[in-house]
């Protein structure tokens, strides 16, 4: 009895050791709920939401019913626009104690995803967080005077080319970019590069030349490019080409390339990835260690210019509203794009593109570089040209890389399941032929060896998934469950396949010419997808001669100002071939930058 008696004391003592030793413990880890913390006590909870490209898994820490930290656990987003989020809300949060946060301009289903996931590990930790004013900001105020060399306007692939030379050169720099996140268009694009006689083009054994991509380029705007401009850009994509891969250490695919609409021969460079994050992750990485100045949130209003009329400097709104002056000894460069997602600016110079059209453009291009420079005296030109891509997300109006398998081979056909277009006709001319279709939408169709030239699916995974989740994509083990998916006649589409199959073993399409070949589609797996056109570039934009300077209506430069990319109106004419935007931003940036540092 004794000894029972005693090993109940004994028992009874190592409880209260345990109990004491959790009383002491001022960590917890919550993965469910949690009643609240005492004095203390840190608690962790893991929380998720969805992001752009899939779920956002967030490690927060808690201290007496405070945020003191956010970690991210998990996460698919592209890098670039993802980076201003995560750090930007993370110290919003922590100095407010609160969930509740506005989405970063430019990277919205990010900021939301991220803003969930927080608020999901704030209710699995069972807390009831109370608000706090943010504490301010003790350092001091940006200095509202400050003198550069050159001030360049537009972080994207343009903005970055041109810092990137001007600060080789010897020039110090200061690189402007309203938005919080740096990249542009070029970002988010696919980031295919064209040029002529390129590396790859050897490897592969396809001949081109400076004249054919010229001629192509200038037939593919009607001509009304300016061919002296197009000659600059023809002769010197490939040296900018060579200059991305070999110093800036861009990754292009060696054995493979695009042909876009409108170009006789395969001439699009595609970088690792297929997307824009490539080249300005690298741009970007290469411009930090160069030591040029980057000033996001920093919104330039207008340019600056002296009693004789030359540009000096420009005004622009900072983070916190202040007004900065920025000096420029030796000038400023424009690239800040086109208007692509400003609707009244496009209505204003070409109605037909209102609120009835989406955009596959960043939010950040509203022209106001144009704006900024016609107020300065600056020629425009060519303003009502307006491009539309044809393979975009009918639910968002975000271009679809997934359907580049367009350029491998996969055709149109509309919801009679019939063909209408020549799948690499001018971008024009296939919006405007899926526009005048029921529904004013198509279908693209593919199958698995068409899928397997490219691996467009396999680099675009996330992609992929969000359209075949929405509904938008499905894939089909035959044709006729592909043609029911979407309620399209099974036999109708039966015969078109039938027909493509025998063109393609005749080598001729009958059609509609199809100028690089139709491939067998007698084979599955299928993929179909549901496709409208958006508003993707403006053609029209500032006037500027052989070395970048902007030129004013009398066709004379305006001192110290230069431009380049998007914002810029003499390269495409009535329509721009695709590849030939990375090719421009890049070439005409690393000119401009050049020139002006000399």
């Amino acid at each position: 009895m004794k000894s029972i008696q005693k090993a109940g004391s004994i028992l009874l003592i190592l409880c209260l050791v345990v109990m004491l030793a959790a009383c002491g413990d001022g960590n917890k880890d919550v993965q469910g709920a949690d009643k609240g913390t005492e004095q203390g006590t840190t608690v962790t909870s893991i929380g998720e939401g969805d992001g752009k490209h899939g779920a956002i898994k967030v490690e927060v820490s808690f201290e007496n019913n405070e945020i003191k930290d956010i970690k991210v656990l998990e996460q698919k987003e592209n890098e670039v626009l993802a980076e201003p989020v995560y750090k930007e809300l993370k110290d919003t949060m922590i100095a407010s104690n609160s969930a509740d946060a506005d989405a970063i301009s430019g990277s919205t289903m990010t900021s939301q995803g991220f803003i969930d996931a927080v608020k999901d590990a704030v209710a699995k930790a069972g807390l009831t967080l109370v608000a706090k004013k943010a504490e301010g900001n003790s350092q001091s105020e940006e200095p509202a005077e400050q003198t550069y060399d050159v001030v360049v306007i537009g972080a994207g692939g343009a903005g970055f080319s041109a810092a990137l030379e001007a600060k080789q050169a010897g020039a110090s720099v200061v690189l402007l970019e309203k938005m919080p996140s740096v990249g542009g268009n070029t970002l988010i694009s696919g980031g295919e590069m064209n040029a002529a006689n390129t590396w790859v083009q050897k490897n592969l054994g396809i001949e081109d030349s400076v004249d054919l991509f010229a001629k192509d380029t200038l037939k593919g705007g009607d001509d009304i490019g300016d061919p002296e401009m197009v000659r600059v850009l023809a002769e010197n994509a490939t040296a900018a080409a060579e200059w991305l891969k070999d110093e800036i250490k861009v990754n292009f695919l060696e054995d493979h390339l695009f042909q876009f609409g409108g170009h006789s021969v395969k001439r699009a460079l595609i970088p690792e990835g297929h997307t824009g994050a490539e080249l300005i992750t690298k741009l970007k990485k290469h411009m930090d260690e160069a030591g040029v100045i980057l000033k996001t949130n920093t919104k330039a209003d207008k340019l600056i210019t002296d009693e004789s009329g030359k540009v000096v400097g420009v005004e622009a709104t900072g983070a916190k509203g202040n007004t900065i002056t920025f000096h420029a000894n030796k000038g400023v460069i424009i690239a800040a794009g086109g208007f692509g997602s400003n609707v009244e600016m496009r209505k204003q110079y070409n109605p037909e593109y209102d609120e009835k059209y989406m955009t596959t453009d960043a939010p950040g291009t509203t022209g106001d570089g144009i704006v900024m420079a016609q107020t300065a005296g600056a020629a425009v030109t060519n303003m009502d040209s307006i491009q539309t891509y044809p393979v975009c997300n009918p639910k968002t109006g975000v271009i679809s890389l997934v359907a580049d398998s367009r350029f491998d081979g996969a055709i149109l056909v509309n919801q009679s399941g019939k063909r209408f277009v020549e799948e690499l006709e001018r971008r024009d001319v296939i919006s405007k032929g899926i526009l005048a279709q029921e529904g004013g939408y198509a279908y693209q169709l593919w199958n698995q060896s068409i899928a397997d030239i490219g691996k467009t699916i396999e680099v675009h995974q996330d992609e992929y998934d969000m359209l075949v989740k929405d509904g938008l994509l499905h894939k089909a083990d035959t044709l006729e469950e592909a043609a029911k998916f979407f309620s399209i006649d099974p036999k109708a589409l039966q015969a078109t396949v039938d027909r493509v199959n025998q063109f393609a073993k005749a080598g001729k399409d009958d059609d509609f010419n199809h100028r690089a070949g139709l491939k067998d589609m007698s084979q599955g797996p299928y993929y179909i997808q549901k496709a409208v056109p958006s508003v993707h570039h403006t053609m029209g934009g500032l006037v500027i001669n052989k070395t970048t300077e902007v030129l004013n209506e009398k066709g004379q430069p305006i001192p110290g100002l230069y431009a380049a990319g998007e914002v810029t109106g003499v390269i495409h004419g009535k329509n721009r071939l695709g590849g030939n935007a990375i090719a421009d931003v890049i070439t005409f940036g690393r000119i401009a930058g050049q020139q002006v540092a000399k």
